[in-house]
């Protein structure tokens, strides 16, 4: 009877060891990946997103046009030599570029101060669902329209390049397969996709 009670007690032991250890395991697994980001000045912008929007970076608003072979002024510009630009067709998408960069800066600092009073609001408590809802629509209407910013410059640039500058742009940038004529994307129109990738 005694051996059975010893049996029983280390039972116990090690089941409660063991279950000690699992409680450790668990409560580390609750760790947030946004640990580190409420000492953010504005929690829902990074420093490097403040940054980009302060001076007008793409910040990934362009990717629907540029991940779908209509490249945008400034990558253009900085691969001038490599498409072979001629200096009307640089001076026209610089053009571009400067009227993009300057509204994407106005839009872009809007935007930061939005943000940063939208988390002023949740840091001091001062805010209710109406007029939470109310900061939400207008933080939503100026993203929208920073990413017409980027993306209309995307729209503008292709039609002052060749078909052939298009495709080889989108070449060295790395999109899609080498030879983007012979591999149309599906739910690509195949007419637009020749005409932005030099099929012709």
């Amino acid at each position: 009877m005694k051996s059975s009670f010893v049996i029983l007690s280390i039972a116990a032991v090690l089941a409660g060891t063991a279950l000690a250890g699992a409680s450790e395991t668990d409560h580390s697994s609750h760790v947030s990946p946004y640990a580190g980001e409420e000492a953010r000045t504005i929690k829902s912008l990074s420093a490097a997103d403040v940054d980009d929007l302060l001076n007008g970076r793409g910040w990934g608003l362009a990717k629907a046009a540029e991940l779908n072979g209509m490249p945008g002024p400034a990558h253009i510009l900085e691969m001038r030599e490599d498409i072979a630009l001629t200096p009307d067709q640089a001076e026209r998408i610089e053009t571009i570029r400067q009227a993009m960069q300057a509204e994407a800066i106005r839009v872009g600092a809007r935007l930061v101060d939005l943000e940063r009073d939208l988390d002023t609001a949740f840091a001091s408590g001062d805010v209710d669902a109406e007029t939470l809802r109310a900061m939400i629509a207008e933080i939503e209407a100026v993203r929208g329209e920073l990413r017409y910013v980027h993306l209309v410059a995307h729209l503008e640039t292709p039609d002052i390049l060749t078909p052939h500058q298009v495709a080889t742009y989108n070449r060295l940038r790395g999109y899609g397969a080498d030879d983007p004529c012979a591999n149309l994307p599906a739910g690509h129109d195949a007419e637009m996709w020749r005409k932005h990738n030099g099929c012709e």
